[in-house]
């Protein structure tokens, strides 16, 4: 099974913590954005391996963008 991790804003991609294949475990901190000068972290929903990211530092991201997939 996949899950989708989406961005709940939009901003830009700041700091990615995770690579393709890591195995995280949930509230792991995976992918921090940045939006007004704050930072706001996103954390696994669940335990899984990082399948793909969607996208990369600097990257700018919408509302309910896919960051990443995780399986």
């Amino acid at each position: 099974m996949t899950e989708e991790i989406l961005s709940p804003l939009a901003g830009n991609v700041w700091k990615i913590n995770v690579k393709e294949g890591d195995q995280i475990e949930e509230d792991d901190e995976i992918i921090i954005l940045e939006a007004m000068k704050m930072e706001t972290p996103i954390y696994a929903p669940s335990d899984g391996k990082i399948k793909s990211l969607s996208v990369k530092e600097g990257d700018s991201v919408e509302e309910d963008a896919v960051l990443a997939i995780l399986e």
